[in-house]
């Protein structure tokens, strides 16, 4: 009886030692010609660029990071005025009153300071290159001829680090404008539904542009994979993190 007892526990010890599939990497990290660029994936829309000993942040969000534990922000870029992409609460954890923040309108009306930059337009904040590129909606709409996301309001950006080029698209579809995108490297496009893109309409958006590198960002519910299977003919490597 205490033999088999023994060879039970033995086979319990044995299965909970089986380890688990590894996690997706916390963050990424590129060379360029300025440096290492370290991509940390906060979650959501959320991401932190670190290069140059600066940390650029893109709309940050609490419900998925703890930014009282994140470094200071020397650059932070809000693409549209939705509570999950303008968080106060959580900028304020990372954000002097000086701390430099590049912003829509809508976004300026919300927090009474910051750098409005509209579709088309370019600065250089930080040392870093930005572009402002548009994201909108065209096929998903909050109610009929209103877009969750109106054309003009909201922007994805270009960032430029070194001679890498990385853009994050914002909350957008598959718009005509993303062929105008020239010489990406790293890309993130959105599919959280009904906001934003289904797999197909951001597989369509890649191969507009090509970047060399996709990483599928703020998807909810919406299964990354069936994008990694779309392009997996395409030439792009797409990678897939913890970014829902």
């Amino acid at each position: 009886m205490i033999a088999e007892v023994l060879a039970l526990a033995g086979l319990m010890v044995c299965c909970l030692a089986v380890p688990a599939t590894a996690a997706a990497p916390a963050n990424d990290d590129y060379d360029t010609s300025g440096g290492t660029l370290r991509i940390t994936f906060i979650g959501h829309g959320s991401l932190r660029f670190d290069y140059a000993g600066k940390a650029v942040y893109v709309d940050p969000y609490g419900k998925v990071g703890d930014y009282a534990s994140m470094p200071p922000a020397d650059l932070v870029l809000l693409t549209h005025e939705h509570q999950d992409h303008l968080d106060a609460a959580a900028l304020a954890k990372i954000t002097g009153p000086d701390t430099p923040l590049v912003l829509t309108g809508a976004c300026l009306a919300t927090l009474g300071r910051g750098m409005v930059l509209e579709n088309g337009q370019t600065a250089t904040v930080a040392g870093i290159g930005i572009e402002a590129v548009p994201a909108y909606n065209i096929k998903h709409l909050r109610a009929p001829d209103t877009p969750y996301h109106p054309k003009g309001r909201g922007n994805g950006y270009v960032l430029t680090f070194g001679d890498k080029r990385v853009y994050v698209a914002g909350d957008t579809e598959n718009i005509p404008e993303m062929a105008n995108l020239k010489n990406i490297d790293i890309a993130f496009l959105p599919m959280n539904l009904p906001y934003t893109m289904t797999p197909e309409m951001a597989a369509e958006a890649a191969r507009m542009f090509t970047p060399k590198i996709l990483y599928p960002y703020h998807y909810g519910d919406t299964d990354p994979q069936k994008l990694v299977a779309l392009l997996a003919d395409s030439g792009i490597e797409v990678r897939v993190r913890e970014l829902r």
